[in-house]
């Protein structure tokens, strides 16, 4: 999955970008917080599981 994606999967689910430095995305919902490097690559598949799993999205 490219990152770009998963950024626009995780707002629609609810997550909104607090802040972004440099290529560093910081996604909060609620009290929960999640970073997101955005580099215009495929997320390694580790990384997009812990993720999608820290999101509450798998």
């Amino acid at each position: 999955m490219r990152d770009k994606d998963l950024l626009k999967l995780l707002k629609k689910n609810g997550w909104v970008v607090k802040r972004v430095r440099g290529s560093h995305h910081v996604m909060q919902k609620g009290d929960k917080i999640q970073i997101v490097a955005v580099h215009n690559k495929d997320v390694p598949i580790g990384l997009l599981e812990k993720i999608l799993k820290e999101t509450g999205l798998k």
